[in-house]
């Protein structure tokens, strides 16, 4: 199997980093979720905005259905946060939950800002992204210099097509046993004990797929091929979400430099739409397979689980800042697009691993 690749290589290596420790403390590490809508005030559901200190935010929902004598599963998530941050997001509850009840909830590490009604549950990925402000403490250099290092790293990282799409390397589990146990599904080999099923089956073949594709990313950045578009590439619009075919790679490459689009890499799955067969760009997605023993087809033992879907190979970065801190700290402030890992841009900035 691939193995887990924990220093991720980087995409401004040429650039020197900040150093320094993270998340020294929860309040080190703040994200704020941008929704996709706010709450109408009317419906049967119930839409609140909390902040959450030192929790993930999955231990945040029992707590609070336990208060409010509802189930886990009827509580609706846009997304999950960090465990050791301050973070903010919505959360939905169900009838007969009022606004009344959610203001008034006493639960530790949980702070309820608003509640208003709301005609349907939250469903995953009802965000367009979230805002990061994140402390570095210590850096090798003056807290003055540091701050000039990130901010050059951060515009590099801002240029299109934007900051690589890393998987943090917590979605492999521990010493990527999780993705270990998605290949063995995948390769139909028997898993010792019992089989997994529903959640569990879904968790490892998500985190095999999920490394297929950082390696995928990591193949493209070695060949000098990150931001550039290959032959066969498909190519998603920024604005749209549209996705096509480059035929015409040096016409593409030009809007790429206008972040009008970025190259996709491969969710493998049996249905996964893939490059033009005998193109560059279906040459490095069949390396990764070839690599890993693998073809397209295994992934219909996963059947509904695995059928496969494209991820743009960088996400855009905004509203990137860095500011010296007194002690001898640096603030650094950006936003990241739904599914975009912070993890991956900090990791750049110290130039290390910052998952």
């Amino acid at each position: 199997m691939l193995e887990l690749v924990t220093e991720l290589p980087l995409l401004t290596a040429g650039l020197p980093g900040t150093g320094g420790r993270l998340r020294a403390a929860p309040e080190d590490f703040r994200v704020v979720e941008l929704p996709a809508y706010e709450a109408s005030g009317e419906g049967d559901h119930v839409i609140a905005v909390v902040d959450k200190r030192d929790l993930t935010t999955l231990e945040a929902v029992r707590r609070m259905a336990a208060a409010l004598g509802v189930q886990t599963g009827d509580v609706g998530i846009a997304g999950m946060k960090d465990r050791h941050a301050v973070t903010r997001q919505q959360l939905s509850f169900p009838p007969p939950v009022s606004p009344e009840a959610v203001l008034a909830l006493e639960v530790e590490g949980v702070r309820v800002l608003a509640a208003a009604r709301h005609p349907h549950k939250l469903r995953t990925g009802h965000l367009h992204g979230n805002e990061f402000t994140i402390v570095i403490r210590d850096p090798a250099v003056p807290a003055d210099e540091a701050a000039a290092r990130a901010r050059a790293v951060l515009d590099a990282l801002a240029a299109p097509p934007g900051s690589p799409n890393w998987f943090g390397k917590q979605r492999f589990g521990r010493d990527g046993e999780t993705a270990a146990l998605g290949r063995a599904l995948i390769r139909g080999e028997r898993l010792p004990g019992r089989p997994p099923r529903g959640r569990q089956r879904r968790l490892f073949i998500s985190a095999y797929q999920s490394l297929l594709f950082n390696e995928y990313l990591r193949r493209r950045i070695a060949a000098g091929a990150y931001r550039q578009v290959l032959a066969g590439d498909l190519l998603r619009k920024t604005d749209s979400g549209g996705l096509f075919a480059s035929t015409e790679p040096e016409v593409d490459q030009a809007r790429l430099e206008r972040g009008e689009l970025a190259p996709t890499g491969p969710m493998f799955g049996h249905q996964m739409r893939g490059p033009a067969p005998g193109s560059a760009a279906a040459a490095v997605e069949e390396e990764v397979l070839a690599a890993e023993e693998i073809e397209v087809s295994d992934f219909a033992r996963a059947r509904k689980l695995a059928t496969g879907t494209r991820r743009a190979i960088a996400v855009p970065l905004s509203q990137p800042t860095a500011r010296a801190l007194p002690d001898n700290a640096i603030e650094v402030a950006f936003s990241l697009p739904s599914g975009g890992y912070a993890t991956a841009v900090l990791s750049e900035l110290v130039k290390g691993n910052a998952c």
